[in-house]
């Protein structure tokens, strides 16, 4: 039974040993920089085991390598490389487990080149597998024991044993708080880059300009790209890309192409010889196998023509006001791919006239979004479209993607849309007074009248009408649809029945066109309220709601254009 000097000792050793667990603990939790940490942590123990020389050595990323991150004693070993099969600390490792050789001479997996090179002499070597899980991050070497014969002990190995443990899962929670801070710093980086990204996109442009977009990225950076601006001879210049690949590579050709399209898009050149000069700038500076697919194109306001030339992207979409649609495919390669591929370098340019019709753009994340699990493809777009044509243009375009994106999406969403805006002479004065509250088209159909009437309520409290006042709006825009449903167009049918609401100071004012053979206002009267035969009492309705209700000139294209006027209540 030990005696009582004996348990003292013992208990002294206990609470050094702990001691030393809890410094090193320690350091590593105060230092994201493990080497230095490693440093210190192996100063402690190598003189707690008293110690003439000692290392530290963790495995290489491809497990294979052993390299010295510390040391201490005569002979610095720091960045010295050993296999995972060589030498004593190689073995430990192997074992994940602690090798004592008392006498280097004796063992078959001493490697004397060192000694032989710096001149030291190794007698005795404890080294322990730095592990975590069973699984070796590495180990720790000690070289010589101080005083007596220089040989270490079996007590040392427990305690070597006890302190590489504690050693090892202090370095494992240090690599796991530096990758933290990588990856804070990472996210950080990608925030800056997505915000600078947003910041390329055109801002949404009021009333009366023509082309809105929107743009939802699957990661925190986008491939994809659209713009539009003024030009000088009053056409406006529009593009939408899409670049192959994800990630920063993607986002940094992003940029350079959106960059170029701006700044070339100013010389005037048409959209075929504009995707040329793009796309010899993107051939002499892309990376290898990257391209990107695009649309270019610009519009005339005057004569709603536009001009498209389109390198690779998906076809743009025609959605006339009959309902109907018509694709306009791709007639070149992409972008980026090479120089010989079109003509003379001027890739082929497509001439619309949209008239009543509007035009879509889009990137493949939209066709390819799953929906019920499968991909939503071009039929599916149109649905979407159909669904959605109730709405004004720049809700219309967000009402595209918000259902798709979020968690589930798996590429990058952009839609960008040209829908020629009633104005001047079309619909009366110019939309751009006032604050516009409302734009929609809808098909001359009942069914749909009831998307008219919420939308309609919507407008009219969000202009601050009281929930009678809006009440009045409602029934007097529903009961003017059906006139034009029933008497313009004689029935049911798929033509457009287009409604603006705008507030101009305290008036709501509702402008109502069709596009049917042109009425004479002075025909349209209401019957006499004694006369109790069906029909035409709809004009008395919308006569008592509104403060004012008058037919405009009719519009260039043709149809009526209905104005009523209510004060804001």
């Amino acid at each position: 039974m030990p005696d009582s000097a004996t348990r003292s000792g013992s208990q002294a050793s206990l609470e050094a040993h702990l001691e030393l667990i809890a410094e090193m603990a320690e350091d590593f939790a105060d230092s994201l920089d493990v080497d230095v940490t490693l440093a210190r942590a192996l100063e402690r123990i190598t003189r707690h085991l008293d110690a003439e020389a000692g290392s530290i050595f963790l495995l290489e990323p491809d497990d294979e390598q052993l390299v010295c991150r510390a040391s201490t004693g005569p002979v610095d070993l720091a960045g010295l490389r050993l296999r995972r099969d060589e030498g004593v600390v190689g073995r430990a490792v192997r074992r994940n487990a602690c090798e004592l050789v008392r006498d280097v001479r004796k063992d078959p997996n001493f490697e004397a080149s060192v000694d032989r090179e710096t001149g030291f002499t190794t007698r005795s070597i404890l080294c322990a597998s730095l592990s975590v899980r069973d699984r070796s991050l590495g180990a720790i070497e000690l070289i010589n024991k101080r005083g007596g014969e220089g040989l270490f002990d079996d007590r040392d190995r427990g305690v070597l044993r006890t302190l590489a443990a504690a050693a090892g899962l202090a370095i494992q929670n240090a690599r796991l708080a530096a990758s933290l801070v990588e990856q804070e710093r990472v996210r950080r980086e990608l925030e800056l880059a997505a915000e600078i990204q947003r910041s390329l996109l055109p801002a949404r442009r009021p009333p009366p300009f023509p082309v809105f977009g929107t743009n939802s990225p699957a990661r925190a950076v986008s491939g994809d790209f659209y713009e539009f601006l003024e030009l000088p001879d009053g056409r406006i210049g529009f593009s939408i890309g899409d670049v192959s690949g994800k990630g920063i590579n993607a986002a940094l050709l992003m940029a350079k192409t959106a960059s170029l399209y701006r700044c070339l898009a100013k010389s005037g050149a048409g959209p075929g010889a504009l995707l040329g000069r793009i796309n010899d700038e993107i051939c002499d500076t892309a990376t290898r196998g990257m391209f990107v697919t695009m649309v270019v194109g610009d519009y005339e306001p005057a004569s709603r023509r536009v001009r498209l030339a389109n390198a690779g992207h998906e076809p743009a979409l025609v959605h006339r006001g009959n309902g109907s649609f018509v694709s306009v495919p791709a007639e070149a390669p992409p972008v980026g791919i090479g120089r010989d591929l079109v003509p003379g370098g001027v890739f082929p340019e497509t001439e619309l006239v949209l008239d009543d019709a509007a035009l879509y753009l889009f990137t493949d994340g939209l066709t390819e979004a799953v929906v019920d699990g499968s991909p939503l493809g071009a039929e599916g777009v149109r649905e979407l479209i159909a669904k959605s044509e109730a709405l004004a243009p720049d809700a219309r375009v967000d009402a595209l993607v918000a259902p798709l994106a979020g968690k589930s999406q798996h590429d990058d969403l952009t839609v960008v849309l040209l829908e020629p805006r009633q104005r001047g002479g079309e619909m009366g004065e110019s939309a751009a007074r006032g604050e516009t509250l409302l734009e929609m088209r809808i098909p001359a159909r009942a069914a749909r009248l009831a998307e008219v009437r919420r939308a309609v309520e919507r407008a009219a409290r969000a202009a601050g009408c009281s929930a009678e006042c809006a009440r009045d709006v409602v029934m007097a825009v529903d009961e003017a649809c059906q006139n034009v449903i029933r008497h313009a167009y004689g029935g049911e049918c798929d033509e457009p029945i287009e409604l603006e609401i705008r507030r101009d100071g305290d008036r709501l004012v509702l402008r109502l066109r069709d596009h049917a053979p042109p009425v004479d206002p002075a025909r349209v009267r209401p019957r006499d309220l004694d006369d109790v035969r069906p029909g035409g009492l709809g004009v008395h309705f919308i006569r008592e709601l509104m403060d004012d209700t008058r037919f405009l000139p009719s519009p260039a294209g043709g149809g009526n254009l209905l104005q009523m006027i209510k004060r804001v209540c």
